[in-house]
């Protein structure tokens, strides 16, 4: 079973038919014993950084996420849900996320000509090779809505990269049975499409 987690936060329907069109039958679920007992998860987000966390902490996915990682299925986050995997965010810095990754999150800084949010098509260039990303052009487009972006302190898990304005960041990572995007493959067509079946073919 393919778990979709519904902490209150995500635009959960939009991510159910992206992963529906790439051949899987997901389950949207707020149990967390789903979560424990799930083939494979993905963590979909949108909002803020504080709000996801204070999601995640009262429906019990917190906890059910982190036992999750420690079978070592795979496990897909994606925009805000790439974001919480760290220790906190410029966001809300008295907020503790769940620290995956070590590194920072940070706000775009205002630039002329550039917007921020960050909307809308942006490449994605290949950093390293990746399961999530394989087949795809060294270069493709995808698309993305947010302010802030993930640092991570080992470079080596940066997989993606994607310039906004003077900013070069990390726009997807793996480690080990994890993998997580800054953009919306469910709302990234043809490579969205891509990067889901091969999330769903991946055994770590």
């Amino acid at each position: 079973m393919i778990a979709v987690v519904d902490y209150g936060m995500s635009n959960l329907r939009s991510v159910e038919r992206a992963l529906v069109g790439a051949g899987a039958a997901p389950r949207i679920v707020s149990d967390p014993d789903q979560v424990r007992r799930a083939d494979a998860v993905v963590l979909p987000g949108q909002g803020e950084f504080k709000h996801c966390m204070r999601g995640l902490a009262q429906s019990g996915m917190r906890e059910a996420i982190v036992d999750f990682w420690q079978t070592g299925r795979p496990f897909l986050g994606i925009c805000i849900g790439l974001q919480i995997l760290f220790p906190t965010s410029e966001e809300a810095p008295e907020c503790q996320g769940l620290g995956r990754f070590q590194g920072a999150v940070r706000r775009f800084a205002p630039e002329p000509q550039i917007k921020i949010p960050h909307m809308g098509w942006n490449v994605v260039e290949i950093a390293a090779d990746c399961p999530l990303l394989r087949g795809l052009p060294p270069r493709s487009h995808a698309y993305f809505v947010h302010s802030y972006y993930v640092q991570p302190n080992d470079p080596a898990v940066i997989v993606g990269l994607t310039q906004h304005g003077s900013t070069r960041f990390a726009s997807a990572i793996w480690s080990e049975n994890l993998v997580a995007t800054q953009f919306h493959p469910e709302k990234s067509q043809h490579v969205g499409l891509l990067i889901l079946e091969n999330f769903l073919r991946w055994r770590p």
